[in-house]
């Protein structure tokens, strides 16, 4: 455990079991499975202007381990969402962009998925999966009646202990960690990081209350992301200015 601990890039300690290498082994043989399974848009205009704004963040974040490049694929589907995967992955689908109104608002969601990614989110999810599992089995030991009624309650119990008490909060706090990269990452890019915020109150709006209770989901709620990022806006306006200073201004064009 004392080994497999390390800090994330806002200094926050994490468990991290696995190699890097593996990791992103992992990452790329999901990626490959999601583009045999979903179709890839084919649009040549919304496809550069997605690759337009990645194509201004990922140069200046840190780099991948091993020399890989990021890759970004759009993806055609209805679902408002994105991700990025270990090793360089970045998917967009194409509904996103009905939340997403401007390039700015895109580089947030980008920048936070890159982050997700560079803070090694997928190692330490996996994790403290495997440190919780392992825990449980322990208690289940020392309980000493994993085969009758009483045992199995038990560890049903402690199953949603875990969950709520341990593994998504941890799933909150790197959504929250995610949040923060890709403000910085935005603003450095020469991305307003003041859209960040109405990016997530068209979220909020287009969720409509469909969402469930903050302390039984992986994601912070609209509302509290909200408030984390107008915390943090003065510095990342900092940033932004800085950028504009040095002609960094992209022009990605929807």
């Amino acid at each position: 455990m004392l080994i497999a601990c390390a800090t994330s890039p806002t200094g926050r300690s994490q468990l991290e079991f696995f190699p890097s290498s593996q990791i992103a082994q992992m990452g790329k043989a999901a990626y490959q499975q999601i583009k045999q399974e979903t179709p890839v848009s084919k649009d040549p205009q919304i496809n550069r202007y997605i690759r337009c704004v990645a194509n201004a963040i990922t140069p200046l974040v840190p780099p991948l381990e091993n020399g890989e490049q990021w890759e970004v694929t759009v993806f055609k589907a209805d679902q408002a969402n994105a991700f990025a995967l270990p090793g360089g992955h970045i998917g967009i689908y194409t509904g996103l962009l009905s939340v997403a109104e401007n390039a700015d608002q895109l580089a947030a969601v980008i920048g936070h998925e890159i982050g997700h990614v560079i803070a090694e989110h997928a190692n330490a999810r996996m994790s403290t999966q495997y440190a919780t599992q392992a825990g449980l089995q322990l208690i289940q030991a020392l309980a000493g009646v994993p085969g009758s009624a009483t045992g199995q309650q038990l560890m049903a119990l402690m199953g949603v202990g875990a969950q709520v008490g341990i593994i998504l909060p941890f799933s909150r706090a790197q959504e929250s960690e995610s949040d923060i990269l890709g403000l910085r990452y935005m603003a450095q890019a020469g991305f307003d990081p003041r859209q960040s915020i109405q990016l997530w109150q068209n979220m909020m709006a287009a969720n409509d209350g469909r969402k469930p209770p903050e302390f039984l989901s992986t994601h912070p709620s609209e509302k509290t992301r909200i408030s984390e990022l107008e915390q943090r806006l003065p510095q990342a306006l900092d940033i932004y200015q800085q950028a504009l200073s040095e002609g960094r201004q992209p022009k990605c064009k929807r």
